[in-house]
Order: C-alpha cells, then sequence, then structure tokens
C-alpha cells in the first residue's frame, strides 16, 4: 500500500463525473485507489498480486500526473511501458526570489502556449505548468530532450536557443520513433552512434 498527496483542487479531476476517471483508472490497471476528499490523500492498493508487478508503481505516477495538473486521458499514458514522469520545480531556478515565478512560468508556456506546444511537438512529450512545477509525461529518449529544454528556460535561455537545441535533437527523436535504441547518441555536436532494433542483440 502507498500513499500520495495532491492538491485539493485536483481531486475532482481524478474522481471525475460520478467516479467515472477513479473507476477507469481502478479498471485498467487492476489496482484499486482510496480518495480522501478533504486532504487530497490517495491510497494505492498494490498490495494485491497483479498480472504486471510495477502496475502498482505506475498508478503512483497516473495520480501525481493528475496532481501535478495533467487531465486523466493524458496521465494514462503512464500505464504504458517505457512512459514516465518528470516534475521540475521552478522555485529550485530562482531560490529567493519567488515573485520570478510568475514571469518565469509565463516564459515555459510562450505566447499563446507557443513554447510549450513547440516543446511538445518536437519532442511528442505532454507538458504541464501547474503552481511552483513544471511536469513532462514522455519516453526514455524524449523525456531527457524535453527536459533539458525546459532547464535551459529556466536557467534563462533565449528562446531561439532553446528552438535551436530542440531542432538539433530532430534526427535522433525521428529514428527512436522507428524503433532503434540509441546508445551514446549525442547528435548535438555531430557525432556517430550505434543503432539497433530495440529487442535485438547487436550482431
Amino acid at each position: 500500500m502507498r500513499s500520495v498527496r495532491i492538491p485539493a483542487d485536483r481531486v475532482g479531476t481524478l474522481i471525475g463525473k460520478k467516479g467515472e476517471t477513479k473507476k477507469a483508472l481502478q479498471d485498467i490497471s487492476g489496482v484499486k485507489i482510496d480518495i480522501n476528499t478533504e486532504d487530497g490523500e490517495v491510497t494505492v492498493h498494490d498490495e494485491v498480486e497483479l498480472e504486471d508487478p510495477v502496475m502498482g508503481l505506475k498508478m503512483v505516477d497516473v495520480v501525481k500526473a493528475v496532481g501535478r495538473g495533467f487531465n486523466p486521458e493524458k496521465a494514462m499514458r503512464l500505464f504504458s511501458d517505457d512512459e514516465y514522469l518528470e516534475v521540475v520545480d521552478i522555485k529550485e531556478f530562482v531560490g529567493d526570489r519567488s515573485s520570478q515565478v510568475p514571469r518565469v512560468r509565463g516564459r515555459l508556456i510562450g505566447k499563446d502556449g507557443k513554447t510549450r506546444r513547440i516543446i511538445e511537438d518536437l519532442t511528442g512529450c505532454d507538458m504541464v505548468v501547474y503552481g511552483n512545477t513544471v511536469s513532462l509525461i514522455g519516453n526514455s529518449v524524449s523525456l531527457p530532450v524535453a527536459k533539458h529544454a525546459v532547464e535551459l528556460i529556466l536557467r534563462g535561455s533565449e528562446h531561439s536557443t532553446v528552438y535551436h537545441y530542440l531542432e538539433s535533437q530532430r534526427p535522433m527523436l525521428r529514428i527512436a520513433e522507428m524503433g532503434f535504441d540509441l546508445r551514446g547518441a549525442t547528435w548535438s555536436n555531430g557525432s556517430s552512434t550505434i543503432l539497433r532494433k530495440r529487442g535485438k542483440s547487436p550482431s
């Protein structure tokens, strides 16, 4: 049994209309959850034997993702293999200058959502800026790229620099989408890498 606490204003989203979202999450995962509507504490009952032994951990991440602002449909990506959640605390980058958080949030989202949309479109990750955090859902190849782009913005890089970095990573991401493993790829400096189909040993 595991517990995770989410903001009170996200409890309704996790439960859904007439409990539909909660039921869908339980049906997909086979994991029962109890939600305390007063304090936002969610208990994940993973003590039962499951067909997928890590499904309990996946449910914890799905609950965390909903708590960090993702809609449940996008959070359900985390039930799939090789999909992960990354939560970055904006305050770690602004330090004691808490008054800067709104400005940094604005830079992450961009005018009319442009920056967030570019990061999502070029990496295939989902991104949400909620409260003092920016959260990402993606696979083992795309997630580090999206996270690095977010951290560049948090450290004050120009948007043009971030977009150039994302474009430089597109060849690697396209190859990964085709089902190849990428080992030691460092595309930003032009070096080569060894490629092989996932699940196959190199000859």
